[in-house]
């Protein structure tokens, strides 16, 4: 870190935010207290030493400070202004006003923006127990979230019409956000938190919500151009290009992701090709390199020319979205352009250092913002880890190397993140992304994006050039799905943990650098020093002849004595001067972001060396593994709504799902208008991502109890998305549509079937067995075809069974009628139950008295989910000769 007290500065101060962000109250004190006393031992051990130490401290203290204050200041104040409970609050209908500071989202029968609350007018309600009245108006400015529900489809043409900066009034209700109701699920109001979000308002048809244009001038009218500038040149892409295509180019093109095909981009993710579709670095080196090359035309000043590609680059950071990573890319980028033009020596690692910390600053949740993390870690990655596996291909073409660096180089360094967040990792992404990349960025990128402003010209003009792009992008596409179709390759890694990812990043830098050292010979390598050396007092350009670049601050074109920008400095400004491209400005130097002189490893360092590779193979291997119980079963009840879904983990580790949920639509054809481009299915969005968190690599047997919607509708994405070993049901099926595709989804895989009946017994592991008392399906008649049998009554045909795991037993019960429940009493009476499995040498231990106890078991409700409570059928609360105990469950979280 020595020249770089920025990259230092920010490294210390990102890690006090980090620690006040993890750690509360005395944790966080003790924690201090602990890093404050290592943190300068630790670097005198880096040969840190003087009033740099006291500089570095502050800068933790600063970050740590900076973290709290925001953070205490960060909460909702509408109770203290109504003086209302949130408790209260939470439904309480009322009328406010605001200024419209998003762009509206509109999907299927919902449209969604965010407003900035100026007073709230609560509606009378004599049955609410407030010290509000009508006329009772509160001065107050805080953001919320709007949904809007929409009732008819002429509405979606009035909820366009809503534009940024509107004045508007709403009437509707305050609701709070969703928890996470699950271990490991996704904290709605966690997120909006960082957004400074702290209620949502819903609102039910557009009648209730009047907006009105913005009188004067101000920032809104900005913002209002740039909305409109991307709806007319999303208009622009969807007028030449058809879906999915136009999705696609859409988000590719200028950053507009809501359009984008669910299952593209599905395919993508699992990939991790979904950076392709984020604004970034790329499209920021796009933008200044066609800027300066028009200039360059224009025969404009090198200053000059470096001024307005300066002053450009924040309108097109607006333009696109200013998602986390653009606006990296953009200061990095107005710094390179400004530092290039006064002739100073520029170095990416204080380049993005000063990006971190201006953002950190001005808002330091970006901190926990995904896009954040991974855009500054694979850009430093890049500066830092690319010079030292630029070696490792040394041999291959300059060109083919350059994109080989930069491709494993940001898979390896983006890796921890993926399975951080994402929960899995393709061994084909490093393929996927050699291959498919620089098509995209370098010719699909530029064709879309001339397609689309020559179609402002003339349309047919730009069709030639979309017909192009749509070819490419089909060749995409089929190759995304080849490689997605490949069984095996897509890995399952449970969440690490953040010291975990510390000793990746930290054994990886040593091995590599122990690797790069022992090149065995010592070779000078030209390099762009004002790209990537520290601040010192700068040396005489150094030539790029031989990869065909040279320095931007030699490459100044000297016209009839002036300073002008030359043809052949522009790509070297474009890529140089801007840093918006760091990666490729790495690429073409062995040094980088610092220099190591190449030597013969000592037996000592190849020691060293081989003992890194198998501490780095250990971890990867030891961070796969999916989690065992300590010495017994786990019982997970997955919160998923209305349905069920249990996970069994027996004490081998052996998986069982028990259900999948699922989403129950009521729609119809007629209002297809409703259905939202990616509607919410529980299976997809709840059960895969849940078993995904927690490490699962396959299940060893899914267990579906009837054919109902809302216990076998969520497995269809359990099948399709995680290894299944066999797949057991109750041998009928419900004639629907959705079961069928479960069952030929399962057979498409080669997943086992088994039609459980009465008797049958399934043993997990040593200790963990599963014992079918239902169905009896002697009744149901088979068809002649052989084909399942149609049974409309599934609760009476529910998969039973006994779970006896570890000494414990369980009963699952499933949906069974009142019917069936008196069957299976009848059963056990008569002793026909027990002789059945006693012939099978199983002692089943179920008596009258157990089934009874189950049977009239605590109720469980979800007072935060309508639909589970209205499921509860009125007949289970009237058990007959028993006492049913209702317990109201308040903490929605998935129990053991």
């Amino acid at each position: 870190m020595k020249g770089r007290p920025l990259l230092s500065f920010t490294i210390c101060w990102l890690c006090g935010s980090g620690m006040a962000c993890a750690l509360t109250g005395w944790t966080l004190i003790w924690g201090m207290i602990g890093a404050l006393a290592c943190l300068p031992l630790l670097l005198r051990f880096i040969d840190v030493r003087g009033w740099s130490i006291l500089f570095l401290l502050a800068a933790f203290i600063g970050g740590a400070a900076h973290w709290e204050w925001n953070d205490a200041r960060n909460h909702s104040r509408l109770p203290e202004t109504t003086h209302i409970s949130a408790r209260e609050l939470d439904g309480l209908a009322a009328e406010i006003q605001g200024e419209l500071v998003s762009d509206v989202r509109i999907d299927g029968d919902r449209a969604d923006f965010k407003i900035q609350m100026s007073s709230i007018l609560p509606i009378s309600d004599s049955s609410a127990d407030t010290d509000l009245t009508a006329s009772s108006v509160f001065k107050i400015d805080e953001q919320l979230m709007v949904q809007v529900r929409l009732m008819e489809e002429e509405e979606q043409q009035v909820a366009a019409g809503w534009k940024r900066g509107d004045s508007i009034t709403l009437n509707g209700s305050f609701a709070l956000p969703g928890e996470a109701r699950n271990f490991g699920g996704f904290d709605y109001r966690s997120y909006l938190r960082t957004l400074h979000i702290h209620w949502l308002f819903k609102v039910k048809g557009a009648s209730s919500v009047t907006a009105a244009p913005p009188e004067g001038l101000g920032l809104f009218n900005v913002l209002r151009w740039t909305d409109w500038t991307r709806h007319t040149l999303g208009s622009a892409v969807e007028q030449l290009f058809p879906e999915p295509h136009a999705g696609y180019m859409k988000g590719l093109i200028i950053g507009m992701d809501n359009d984008i095909d669910p299952g593209t981009y599905g395919q993508f993710s699992q990939l991790g090709l979904t950076h392709i579709l984020a604004i970034s670095g790329t499209h920021v080196a796009v933008y200044v390199a066609s800027l300066l090359l028009i200039l360059s035309w224009l025969r404009l000043t090198r200053e000059t020319a470096l001024t307005i590609v300066l002053i450009l680059v924040p309108a097109y950071v607006l333009l696109s979205g200013g998602s986390p990573s653009v606006i990296r890319a953009g200061i990095m980028s107005m710094i390179g352009l400004y530092m290039a033009r006064r002739g100073l020596a520029r170095d990416g690692l204080q380049m993005i250092s000063a990006a971190a910390l201006l953002m950190m600053w001005w808002d330091p949740y970006f901190l926990l913002s995904v896009s954040f993390q991974l855009s500054f870690l694979v850009t430093a990655g890049l500066m830092i880890y690319m010079p030292l596996i630029n070696r490792l291909f040394s041999n291959w073409p300059k060109s083919l190397a350059a994109t080989a660096s930069v491709t494993v180089t940001a898979q390896l360094i983006s890796f921890p993140v993926t399975i951080l967040y994402f929960n899995q990792f393709s061994l084909l992404s490093f393929v996927a992304n050699f291959l498919l990349v620089s098509l995209i960025s370098a010719i699909v990128l530029p064709l879309g994006t001339v397609a689309m402003l020559l179609s402002f010209i003339w349309v047919p003009l730009a069709r030639p050039l979309a017909w192009i792009a749509i070819q490419l992008n089909q060749l995409t596409f089929v190759s995304v799905e080849w490689m997605n179709s490949l069984p095996g390759f897509v890995l399952i890694w449970a969440t690490p943990s953040l010291l975990w990812i510390a000793a990746y990043y930290a054994v990886l830098y040593a091995l590599l650098y122990l690797l790069y050292r022992g090149n065995g010979e010592q070779r000078e390598t030209a390099f762009i020093e004002e790209e990537t050396a520290p601040l010192v007092r700068r040396q005489p350009p150094v030539s790029m002849g031989n990869v065909g670049i040279r320095s931007s601050m030699s490459s100044v074109a000297q016209d009839q004595g002036k300073n002008r920008v030359g043809e052949k400095e522009t790509c070297i400004t474009t890529l140089g001067a801007s840093i918006a491209w760091p990666e490729y400005t790495s690429a073409f130097t062995a040094r980088g972001a610092g220099y190591y002189a190449h030597e013969r490893m000592s037996k000592a360092q190849q020691w060293l060396c081989g003992l890194l590779a198998l501490s780095f193979i250990a971890g990867l291997w030891w961070a796969y593994q999916t989690p065992k119980p300590a010495g017994a079963g786990i019982v997970q009840f997955l919160d998923i709504g209305q349905g069920d879904s249990t996970l069994i983990t027996t004490p081998e580790g052996k998986h069982i799902l028990v259900d999948g949920g699922g989403t129950v639509s009521f729609g119809n054809n007629e209002q297809s208008w409703k259905t939202r481009r990616d509607p919410y299915e529980v299976g997809a969005k709840v059960v895969v991502p849940l078993l995904k968190k927690r490490g699962i690599h396959q299940l060893d047997a899914v267990i579906v109890t009837h054919a109902d919607q809302d216990h076998a509708g969520g497995l269809q994405a359990v099948l399709e998305q995680i290894p299944v070993k066999r797949f057991m049901f109750n041998g009928t099926t419900s004639g629907k549509e959705n079961f069928d595709k479960l069952l030929d989804t399962a057979m498409e895989r080669k997943i086992p079937l088994y039609a459980i009946q009465q008797g049958m017994s399934y043993k997990a592991d040593k200790e963990t067995s599963l014992h079918f008392i239902a169905p009896d399906l002697a009744h149901v008649d088979v068809n002649v075809s052989g084909s399942l049998p149609v049974s409309e009554h599934q609760n009476h045909e529910s998969v039973v069974f006994l779970l006896d795991m570890a000494g414990t037993s369980m009963l699952f019960t499933g949906d069974m009628d009142a019917a069936a429940e008196q069957d299976l009493l009848y059963m056990i009476q008569d002793g026909s139950l027990a002789a059945q499995f006693e012939q099978k040498g199983v002692d089943l231990g179920v008596t009258e008295g157990v089934v009874q106890r189950v049977l009239t078991r605590p109720l469980q409700v979800n007072l935060n989910d309508a639909s589970a409570v209205a499921s509860v059928s009125i007949d289970v609360l009237k058990v007959a000769h028993h006492v049913i105990f209702t317990l109201l469950t308040l903490l929605n979280k998935a129990q053991k």
